[in-house]
């Protein structure tokens, strides 16, 4: 099976990234850019108070204090760094704690509304993390976030999987280095069994294209995520699954001279009963 993330290594890797952090990402500013979106699509009322989960270096935040300039802003990570650089970045506009999702540091209705970007792939216990978020939003408020789930990076899996069956005699071990995002269903059975009024899953693709998987793999340690996915490997074994992963990744799904990844975006929106 593919394994779950470990928290502790969750918030070592995003720590020492979070200075490099908003170079690297690509995909992610997408995300919050189509969430900041589905806020305003969703929610007719102005949110008084906001709280970001998983807030990173702070872009949502920056989004939601343009667009409600009045609006409570508050964030939590897990990662020290991360905050840092989000309350440097915001300033007074905000206040940044450092925490973790599945137990938020905030007491129960406190804010109207829950947000959260490419964040809660990253956590040990969604259901956890999404209990906490309806916990803290008051009566009449919601949630809106986004996250990767089951297909993401796809291309890359099945390339792996293919060679570590080559090269490797322990080949299950190796496979279950490999991070495990959630289904739709299994995100859809949590909420399902919440006290939510009502709610909204949808899924969006979003592609990214790379030279080829070096370049790919490069981007993904560069933003803190190559160890909380498995980590890196090392020896002649290591070289030669890697060599041969990028055989077959640009064999089946290299276009001029590219390679994609995919990424499948999980986008929920939740309200509470008044």
């Amino acid at each position: 099976m593919n394994r779950m993330p470990d928290t502790g290594k969750v918030a070592a890797a995003f720590h020492r990234k979070a200075g490099e952090y908003d170079q690297h990402v690509h995909v992610q500013k997408r995300v919050v850019a189509n969430l900041a979106d589905s806020v305003e699509q969703h929610w007719n009322l102005e949110p008084d108070h906001i709280l970001d989960v998983g807030t990173g270096t702070g872009t949502l935040l920056e989004k939601l204090h343009l667009r409600y300039p009045d609006a409570r802003l508050a964030g939590v990570d897990i990662a020290l760094n991360m905050c840092l650089r989000a309350q440097q970045k915001l300033g007074s506009a905000c206040h940044i704690v450092n925490g973790a999702a599945e137990c938020l540091p905030f007491r129960t209705g406190t804010f109207d509304l829950a947000v959260s970007a490419s964040a809660l792939q990253w956590v040990g216990d969604l259901s956890a993390a999404l209990h906490e978020m309806r916990r803290v939003v008051r009566p009449g408020g919601g949630i809106s976030l986004a996250f990767f789930c089951d297909g993401t990076l796809g291309e890359l899996q099945h390339c792996f999987r293919d060679a570590v069956g080559r090269y490797s005699t322990d080949s299950s071990h190796r496979i279950s280095r490999l991070h495990a995002f959630r289904t739709v269903d299994n995100v859809k059975s949590i909420v399902n069994e919440m006290d939510f009024e009502r709610f909204v899953v949808t899924v969006e693709t979003e592609v990214d294209w790379y030279d080829d998987l070096y370049a790919l793999l490069r981007s993904i340690k560069n933003i803190g995520a190559g160890s909380v996915s498995g980590g890196s490997g090392s020896g002649l074994g290591w070289r030669g699954m890697l060599n041969e992963t990028s055989r077959l990744y640009q064999e089946r799904y290299g276009r001029n001279g590219k390679i994609p990844a995919t990424y499948k975006v999980l986008y929920l929106s939740a309200s509470t009963g008044l």
